[in-house]
């Protein structure tokens, strides 16, 4: 196994405490592998693979295998999963394509963490009919369709920004493994320019945090114009103290997007404001080492204790605190996975710009003929 250590984070969170929240994750997991979000309520494949990669950081390796190989048993042939399960009964058909595609992130950091290419090996099939599965809802202009059993509603900025990322790891995934897939890469490249350039082929969530953040969590963003993104949102998301909002007009904050934006900030260097962040989160811990959703506040009260809502403990929110907690604070391989370490490059920023300036020139001719 590679990873020696349990993640910490000086000051703000130690390794007995992060364990302490892979093994309330742990707790809820299913004896046939599949992680609800709470005791008795439905899964959906996105959040079990997060809940997933806390296990193996947490060095449950063996339960974090016996999810994937869940997920392995509810895969459709054409590669996809419905959106939410009730044990093996489906709750939500809709078949999401970022739901779909995550399961590339978890085999990729599963096999970072234990070095296991036989599991990799049995899980490229999977990883492989995912892919191709989300990729053949990708338009001419490069976004990807989020509803699988449903294209028309269109393309969400949040889910082609995550898919831009899992790309990325099953193409890693296939590099190790001897494979070549360069329709992905291909296809890899039209998803940033859609993501960097397009912002009109997405439907409209700015209300969201993770439409702000998630160009640069999946790695399509870098440089300055991720900084400048960042600061675009920053006093519409951030509350100062306790978080990030989940929408941008609600009185609530929720550890999963503040800690994803840590993520976020991490992999563009921002550390500072990624650890002030992760430790305002703390105060959503509860006992037991399971993090609350979120909590409601009243606007004219940053700083002071709201209420719990809801009043639950997801697995996917513990999840992406210790997933956080590995970024700033792990020493193993799979610490920098966020920030694209390790990872096949696609598009360079320089070519994503040159390629907005073509854009801005059909635009502009377009205009003009119009």
């Amino acid at each position: 196994m590679r990873n020696r250590t349990v993640p910490s984070v000086a000051g703000i969170i130690t390794a007995e405490q992060v364990q302490e929240t892979v093994d309330a994750i742990a707790s809820i997991q299913l004896p046939d592998g599949n992680i609800p979000w709470t005791p008795g309520n439905h899964s959906d494949p996105w959040n079990l693979v997060e809940a997933a990669m806390a296990l193996d950081l947490g060095h449950r390796y063996a339960e974090a295998e016996r999810a994937y190989e869940w997920l392995r048993s509810m895969q459709h042939d054409e590669g996809c999963w419905h959106a939410y399960y009730v044990g093996n009964d489906v709750k939500d058909p809709a078949l999401d394509t970022n739901v779909t595609c995550y399961v590339a992130n978890g085999v990729w950091h599963h096999y970072l963490i234990t070095g296991d290419t036989a599991f990799l090996e049995e899980l490229w099939p999977v990883v492989e009919r995912a892919i191709d599965y989300a990729l053949s809802l990708q338009s001419e202009t490069g976004e990807i369709a989020w509803r699988g059993d449903e294209p028309a509603p269109g393309a969400l900025l949040t889910g082609s920004s995550s898919i831009h990322a899992s790309i990325r790891c099953a193409i890693a995934i296939a590099e190790r493994l001897g494979h070549e897939r360069p329709d992905w890469e291909l296809s890899l490249g039209q998803l940033a320019i859609a993501i960097a350039h397009r912002p009109e082929r997405f439907l409209d969530k700015d209300r969201w945090a993770m439409d702000w953040y998630y160009p640069i969590l999946g790695g399509s963003l870098r440089g300055h114009a991720a900084h400048a993104r960042v600061a675009a949102g920053w006093d519409t998301f951030v509350v100062e103290g306790r978080g990030v909002r989940c929408v941008s007009d609600r009185p609530w904050v929720t550890a999963a997007e503040t800690c994803e934006f840590v993520l976020a900030l991490d992999a563009i260097g921002a550390d500072e404001q990624a650890r002030s962040l992760f430790a305002w989160v703390q105060f959503l811990r509860a006992d037991g080492g399971g993090y609350w959703t979120g909590m409601n506040f009243d606007d004219d009260r940053f700083h002071q204790a709201g209420e719990l809502y809801p009043v639950e403990q997801p697995t996917w929110n513990s999840a992406a605190v210790v997933l956080a907690a590995s970024a700033l604070g792990g020493d193993g391989p799979t610490s920098g996975l966020f920030r694209g370490e390790g990872l096949p490059v696609g598009l360079t920023p320089e070519e994503l710009i040159e390629a907005g300036a073509e854009i801005e020139a059909e635009y502009a001719e377009e205009a003009t003929r119009a």
